[in-house]
Order: structure tokens, then C-alpha cells, then sequence
């Protein structure tokens, strides 16, 4: 602190951040304000409350939705892959002591570059082809890779690889580095979008790495970086691409471990292990890809059946060290770990040569069916924000897409757990599901402007430009207001007339009657027929129960799978099957058909309401 004093700047330099900052505060109230005011006063008579739009979270609410929809639209189909196990060295080699005795693996079939096979006869044809018979080794390529360390931490990337790793909500990980911020002393600011350090850190790096070394799990580590002559700089000292805060890095003071919770240990690991390993050199990997032929004829030399194989061996840790053994699958991106469902996994190969002989022991063909893209977790839909929704892997070309994302790193989290407040979206596990009002509301709204997430971005950009003096805040407040008057205009002609159709469930268990959505529950009551009085309640323990579960319900009295995003009364979430029972007096209710449930003890890892607390879902 006494640095920092001693170091202190005139105001007059911040005066750019000063005026981003209030410009971005203001647009999010001008556009959100009456936009929210617009869509709710024509929507009335549709959704139950506000119909709440903003700069921010409508178009991250468009990701969410038009994802859904393509699961939705998707019509998965069949498909076949081929594997065989093959032996080489069976009854030795002739060339190579070392290399005799059986040695296995696995290789998929190609047609070209193609593994999927269309039809269930062609795999069979294949299978049948080459089943018992010899192959050859026809290629083996071996090739060097090395992986440079991943930069330091930005509190998006934090957040995002929090939830691939643990499993954390993008809140949960920002209270973390919160607490480790303000109580424990241990991490520096984290609601920083900076990757980089200034250059007046560079004196303090050696000290940091000296003091998280007294803890045995980074001695190692820190001992490395302590003993280097010269920093490799390059990739972390940068003050051009520091504005407010530098990246998230330990800090210059006691750490006590031993006070710290379970979820800040882990996100305190997370950027001292990311702080060591940016000085550490390249990983260095020898992959090796596989070809082996079996011949299709006993004519035929050219041609033949091809089986690929993919090996991949770790020769230089490098930085991959600082996080033990198993780093190797923890840093693959998603889309690489999705791409091993048909190109196969890597293996562990043995000693193999070009042109060996090899016998195929096994060959079996698998039906897979294609897949519907994921939905978005907070990991995903963070990355999606940061680059306004354009999928990027590279860590460097995110970087100079920053300034074009959607929200910043100190409100992305926020904005996420807005979109389930309002009840737009709903947690699934890990995934982040549209709700049916979510969708309603995209679908009504259309292409209109204020949901894209290319044009929040564009702002977002010239924000970026106000801050560096290269933009005017008076030009950008104009043309918000501007925005937001041609909003309102365009959402009052275009919702004026809008009327969307209550959802029809099928007939009521009780008196037959069709049940019909309204905006409290799903009951047989209607203005013209009152029925028996027969509802379903939306709203139990803190989640809104969507169509698919009631008509579920209805259909069959009980959920088949269990039902996800109840909340207890401490805030955690837990799910649970449900079921319809009926009381001695008659009255029904939908309860937890969950053991616990029925002994009226609590969920498994979650306090809540017992079933009797809940609200019941009974004949009026």
C-alpha cells in the first residue's frame, strides 16, 4: 500500500475509464428501462410479470434460446463405426528382439476420411472382410508438438475453467476469488479482463513464487522459477494491454491455507498453479498416427481396408509439471474432446515399425446416432460472451476479440444468474436450459436488434475506444438513445396484436377434462367449464415446473427421470423424482418420490423444504 501511494497518478488520467464506465452504466438503464417497459406492457396478457430485455442479457438469453432450438429441431441419425484390435509380433520379429512378443491396439476403420459408415450392412460387409485376417502397418508417422504454458488468468477464463473442472457456477467462482481477494489476503482483484502483468511487477514475481514455494505442493514448481537468470516475459508482462487491473495472480503476502473453504482452496490452487507454470517451458508431445491396411482381396495390392490409429506420448513435461500427471486431458479443448468420438481416443502405443505384419484378433462394428449440439454450460456460454458468441478456441485471437464481447468479466456472472431469477433460463446439471418464457420471448422479439450478440459486442468495442480516448461519450449516448427509441417503436407495433396460446396437456386424471396452462399451473378450470378444480402448481421449492414435466405428470402420475433446479432453504440446488399422490381427503399433490422424501428426512447434500412444506398441488 505505502508503493502505491508513493506511486500515485492524477486523476485526469482515468478520466476516459471514468466516462466508459458511466456511459456503459447509463446505456444498460436507458436501453433495459424502457425496452422492459415496452415488452411488458404489450406481453401482459401472455406472461405472468415483467418481461424483462436489456443491452446484455437479452442477447446472451438469444445463445441460450436458439441453441435449445437446434436441439430441439435436431433429428438424430444412425450411424456405424468399425473398430479392430490388432497384434503385431506374434511369433516374434525377425528384425528386432526388442520388438518381438504380441503387442496390441486398437485401430477405427476409414473410407477416406470418413470413419461413419452409412448403413448397418456395409459395416457388417467390412467386418466380415476383415475379420481373422493379416494386415500390414502401411504408414507410421511420428511427429513432435510442443504447447506453450496457458497465460495467466482473466476472471472469465478463471470462471470458465472453474466449471469444466469442479463444476462451479460462474457466481460461485467469483465469490471464491472474492473471499480470497478481501479476507484471505491471497489473490490480488479478480474482476480484472487482463492477461498480463505491468512492468513494475516484474520485481515482485521471484518473491511471490519464493512464498507459495513454502507450501510443499509448489516448492517444486517455485523452486524452478526462483532459480531461472532470466523471466520468459513475453507472454505476461505487457502494460498496453493492462487498463484498470492486471491479471489474477498470488500476492506478496501470507497465505493461510488452513482457513481457507473447500471452494477457495481450490480456486486459490488454480491461479498459484497457473502463476508457476507461465514460466515454465513448452511441453513437449510425440504423437504418432497409425495406418494399417487389410487387404480388401487376395488379388487386390493397392487397395484394402484402412484402419487409423492416433498415439500421443508426453516427452517433456514442461509446464504440464506444475500440474502432475494429470494435465494431459485436463487442458483439451472441448471441441478436440469431442472430435475422439469418431476419430477414436488417444492410446498408449507399443513399439511399432513400418511394414510389420500384424493379425486382426477382434473386429466388431457399434450403431452411434448423431448427436445434437451441447447446450451451454457457464464455461461455454462465458466463452461464447467473450467473443460475442463466435466460437474461438485460440487463446490468443480471444484476446484481441475482448474488446467485442458481451458484459464484462466483473458482470458476465451476474447476468447469467439474472436469466434465472426472471426465469428465462434454468440450471440442468451443468448445462444452462431455456425455459419455454425464455423461448417465447426470442422467438417474439425475432432478429430484432437487441438480440444479437454481434451488435452488443460492437458497443462494447466502442466503450473499448471511449476508454482510449479514440471515441466520444456524447456520439455513443446519442446513439443509444436513439436505439432506444426505434426499440420501443418497433416492439410496439410489432407485440400489439401478439397473443401467444396456452399449451394443452391432455385430459385431467380426475373428470376427463382437457388441462390447459395458465399462469400459475396447469388445471381442467376454464371460464366456460370450471372442471373439477384439478391443478398442477408451476412454482415448487424454488423452480418453475416446465410443460414436459406436468404433461409427464398427468400422462403417467410420476417423473421417469429425476427433476433438476429444486432450491432448499439454504440456496443450493438438489433434484428429484416427483409423483402425484392423492390424500385422504381427496386432495392432490405433487410430492418428492424420492426415499428421503417419504422418511421426511432432507435431500443428499442440500437442506430444504420437507414435503410437507412445499406447496401441494390439490383440488381447490
Amino acid at each position: 500500500m505505502k508503493e502505491a501511494f508513493k506511486g500515485l497518478r492524477p486523476a485526469a488520467e482515468f478520466a476516459k475509464l471514468e466516462q466508459a464506465a458511466r456511459s456503459r452504466s447509463e446505456a444498460d438503464w436507458i436501453v433495459g428501462m424502457n425496452a422492459t417497459r415496452a415488452a411488458t406492457i404489450r406481453l401482459r396478457s401472455s406472461f405472468d410479470g415483467a418481461v424483462s430485455l436489456g443491452r446484455v442479457q437479452t442477447p446472451t438469453l438469444a445463445i441460450i434460446a436458439r441453441r435449445e432450438e437446434e436441439i430441439r429441431a435436431f433429428k438424430p441419425e444412425p450411424y456405424w463405426l468399425v473398430d479392430a484390435t490388432f497384434v503385431a509380433g506374434v511369433g516374434g520379429h525377425p528384425n528386432d528382439e526388442q520388438a518381438s512378443g504380441e503387442r496390441t491396439y486398437i485401430g477405427r476403420f476409414h473410407a477416406g476420411a470418413q470413419p461413419r459408415i452409412s448403413s448397418e450392412a456395409e459395416a457388417a460387409a467390412v467386418v466380415q472382410a476383415c475379420e481373422g485376417k493379416q494386415g500390414q502397418i502401411t504408414k507410421l508417422e511420428k511427429k513432435k508438438q510442443k504447447e506453450r504454458a496457458p497465460m495467466l488468468y482473466d476472471l472469465t477464463t478463471l470462471q470458465r475453467e472453474a466449471n469444466t473442472r469442479y463444476g462451479f457456477s460462474a457466481r460461485r467462482t467469483l465469490a471464491a476469488a472474492q473471499r480470497l481477494y478481501e479476507e484471505h489476503k491471497a489473490l490480488t482483484y479478480p474482476r480484472t479482463n487482463s492477461r498480463y502483468l505491468t512492468t513494475d511487477m516484474i520485481g515482485e514475481i521471484k518473491p511471490i513464487a519464493k512464498l507459495v514455494g513454502r507450501q510443499a505442493e509448489y516448492s517444486k514448481a517455485a523452486e524452478y522459477v526462483t532459480g531461472l537468470e532470466h523471466l520468459p516475459l513475453g507472454r505476461v508482462v505487457n502494460d498496453a494491454k493492462v487498463t484498470d487491473h492486471h491479471a489474477i495472480i498470488p500476492t506478496r503476502s501470507e497465505h493461510n491455507l488452513e482457513k481457507m473453504g473447500s471452494d477457495d482452496r481450490r480456486v486459490y490452487d488454480m491461479a498459484v498453479r497457473r502463476f508457476l507454470a507461465v514460466f515454465h517451458p513448452e511441453a513437449v508431445f510425440e504423437n504418432t498416427k497409425v495406418e494399417t491396411t487389410v487387404p480388401a482381396g487376395l488379388q487386390e495390392k493397392d487397395g484394402g481396408h484402412v484402419f487409423r490409429t492416433r498415439g500421443k506420448l508426453l516427452l517433456v513435461p514442461g509446464w504440464r509439471g506444475v500440474y502432475g500427471e494429470a494435465a494431459a486431458d485436463s487442458a483439451k479443448p472441448e471441441k478436440e474432446r469431442g472430435g475422439e468420438e469418431d476419430e477414436g481416443a488417444d492410446q498408449q502405443l507399443p513399439r511399432l515399425e513400418q511394414d510389420e505384419e500384424v493379425q486382426t484378433r477382434e473386429i466388431k462394428s457399434a450403431r452411434k446416432e448423431t448427436k445434437p449440439p451441447r447446450r451451454y454450460s457457464d464455461a461455454s456460454l462465458l466463452g461464447a460472451m467473450e467473443t460475442a458468441g463466435k466460437l474461438v478456441d485460440d487463446e490468443e485471437l480471444r484476446e484481441a476479440m475482448k474488446d467485442s464481447g458481451i458484459g464484462t468479466p466483473a458482470t458476465r456472472a451476474a447476468i447469467i444468474e439474472r436469466l434465472i431469477t426472471v426465469g428465462y433460463v434454468e440450471r440442468d446439471g451443468r448445462a444452462l436450459v431455456a425455459s419455454e418464457k425464455g423461448l417465447n420471448v426470442i422467438r417474439l422479439l425475432n432478429e430484432h436488434a437487441l438480440t444479437s450478440p454481434g451488435l452488443t459486442g460492437s458497443w462494447e468495442h466502442r466503450l473499448g475506444k471511449i476508454e482510449r480516448g479514440e471515441d466520444s461519450r456524447k456520439q455513443f449516448m446519442s446513439d443509444i438513445a436513439g436505439f432506444a427509441l426505434q426499440t420501443v417503436k418497433e416492439l410496439d407495433e410489432t407485440l400489439k396484436d401478439v397473443r401467444i396460446p396456452r399449451a394443452q396437456l391432455g385430459p385431467c386424471p380426475v373428470c376427463g377434462h382437457e388441462i390447459v396452462e395458465n399462469r400459475k399451473g396447469y388445471s381442467c378450470w376454464a371460464r366456460e367449464d370450471p372442471g373439477c378444480g384439478f391443478v398442477i402448481w408451476k412454482s415448487k421449492a424454488g423452480k418453475t415446473l416446465p410443460i414436459a414435466v406436468a404433461r409427464e405428470l398427468i400422462k403417467t402420475g410420476y417423473t421417469e427421470r429425476a427433476v433438476t433446479g429444486f432450491k432448499g432453504r439454504s440456496g443450493r440446488s438438489f433434484r428429484a423424482h416427483l409423483a402425484l399422490s392423492q390424500t385422504e381427503e381427496g386432495k392432490w399433490r405433487v410430492e418428492f418420490n424420492e426415499e428421503w422424501a417419504k422418511e421426511g428426512a432432507k435431500p443428499p447434500e442440500a437442506e430444504t423444504e420437507s414435503t410437507a412444506d412445499v406447496q401441494a398441488h390439490s383440488v381447490a
